[in-house]
């Protein structure tokens, strides 16, 4: 098991995000004639057979009828179930009971049960118009290496190709991260042949380091990459590979191999197209980019064209951002969780916002969070991160747990938290409500998945995956337009 993981893009020169009664007292003993409880009779679903597009969402209702006649709405107190989960799942969190969201084609039961009562209806899940734009996810599920497993794992599939060419191949266990920017494979994994991207005569490689404090080292190749059912894009990729060249100084410890990091790769979903921008277009000390002749690597330039790029932002229509749509996780966790990431924003019918606000963010992809009178600016909003990561507000509040678990907190009882989250604009803001539990009692069971689980992080607020359980996260990329506004912005 992995201790707290903190996959936010660090650059030397800034800090990128990178939820019945009593008895009714019957009449005493004797001839009394008491009133009597009214008992559940029935359970309705409503809407009645509904069918929906592959990607989308369907709120259900459960209404249940008692022995007296009188109808009850039900919705967040009954237990849901889909009977196939491959074709929806349904969420049973606070916040977010009986919402439904479709994963592929075909049909499910969906249940809903009190006690010995239920009712169910037929989801109908279908192919249509907007299928390409759907990716599955699975946090600690199909997706995911079991042998690399560690909490609140989410993954994706990515197709990878030699560049022009329909030679390609699958790729599994590539952890979804809306921290950074860019696709980044372990050449372990990979079996089709890249080309190398070039500076001058040398090969260009890069230094990545991330808010665990892990590192990840290797040349800059192009691929063709595919994303769900969109077209081929051509894009720069970093190939992870310790052993390419000379590493310098801070890369020295980068991870080896896809059981060194816990996954296959990184795909990297953010705010921004790419992961250095102008600085390293003008500066060769600018800490990640390096010209390497044989085993000899120094600092460089590297043109936008060259930098290791966001492959949705090249995408020829769905390019304006992505929406994380992951299902409710109970108190206590849950062994896996299937959800969508959708492509575009509000380009096709199964990605028009609605019902969420948007928050700017500023040209590093932070906004602000304000808990417990502290301020931090750098706040973001993190999938790669596998717990809420931020200061204590104190240690009598939050202590931190015993060693070897000393990263995470264990308080003595779940503790409940709200915080203000503001665009850095300065408006709008908005409240959060969040638990933290005790994350050595919550990982002593057999779930991997937990919506209450954080850690220390000094001086930034690091809204991770447990941030997306219940929700639809909007990511904006920087320079595109939807009817949430110009990015970079976070809605939910």
């Amino acid at each position: 098991m992995k201790s707290g993981k903190i996959l936010i893009l660090l650059l030397l020169f800034t800090l990128i995000a990178a939820c019945g009664g009593g008895d009714g007292g019957g009449g005493g003993g004797g001839g009394g004639g008491g009133s009597t409880t009214p008992t559940l009779a029935s359970i309705s679903v409503s809407p009645a057979n509904p069918s929906i597009a592959t990607g989308t969402t369907q709120q259900f209702k459960a209404t249940g009828t008692y022995s007296d006649n009188t109808t009850q709405d039900l919705t967040t107190s009954v237990t849901w179930s889909s009977s196939v989960e491959s074709v929806a799942v349904i969420s049973d969190a606070a916040g977010s009971n009986g919402k439904a969201i479709s994963i592929a084609a075909g049909t499910t039961t969906i249940a809903a049960t009190s006690g010995n009562i239920s009712g169910s209806t037929t989801l109908t899940v279908i192919s249509g118009a907007g299928t390409n734009n759907v990716m599955l996810v699975t946090v600690n599920g199909s997706l995911c290496s079991t042998t690399n497993a560690y909490l609140n794992k989410i993954c994706v599939s990515v197709t990878v190709c030699t560049p022009g060419t329909s030679t390609c191949q699958t790729i599994n266990d590539i952890l979804l991260d809306t921290g950074s920017y860019g696709l980044r494979i372990f050449k372990q994994a990979l079996t089709v042949s890249l080309s190398q991207v070039m500076d001058g005569s040398r090969s260009l490689a890069e230094c990545v380091q991330f808010g665990d404090g892990t590192s990840e080292w290797g040349p800059i190749q192009t691929a063709g990459v595919i994303l769900g059912n969109e077209p081929v894009v051509q894009v720069p990729i970093q190939v992870i590979d310790a052993t390419f060249g000379s590493p310098p100084h801070v890369c020295r410890n980068a991870d080896l191999s896809p059981a060194d990091a816990g996954f296959n790769g990184t795909l990297g979903v953010g705010l921004l197209v790419h992961d250095c921008g102008s600085t390293c277009v003008t500066s060769s000390g600018n800490g990640l980019y390096y010209a390497c002749s044989g085993t000899s690597c120094t600092g460089t330039v590297a043109a936008l064209t060259a930098q290791v790029q966001n492959p949705v932002a090249l995408l020829p229509q769905d390019n304006n951002g992505v929406i994380l749509q992951l299902p409710g996780v109970d108190p206590g966790g849950a062994l896996s969780v299937t959800g969508n990431l959708i492509l575009g924003i509000g380009t096709q019918s199964n990605n028009a916002p609605t019902g969420v606000t948007a928050y700017s963010a500023n040209q590093s992809g932070e906004f602000t969070t304000n808990l417990n009178g502290s301020s931090y600016s750098n706040s973001i909003i993190d999938s790669g991160s596998n717990g809420l990561f931020f200061p204590s507000p104190s240690s009598s509040v939050l202590p931190n747990c015993p060693s070897p678990n000393s990263g995470w907190f264990c308080p003595s009882t779940t503790t409940s938290f709200s915080a203000t989250n503001t665009a850095s604009s300065g408006s709008p803001s908005g409240t959060v409500t969040f638990q933290i539990g005790n994350f050595n009692s919550l990982t002593a069971s057999p779930n991997n998945v937990f919506s209450e689980i954080g850690g220390s992080f000094a001086g930034q607020f690091d809204w991770g995956l447990p941030f997306h359980f219940g929700r639809s996260v909007y990511i904006g990329i920087e320079g595109k337009s939807s009817s949430l506004g110009s990015g970079p912005y976070w809605a939910y």
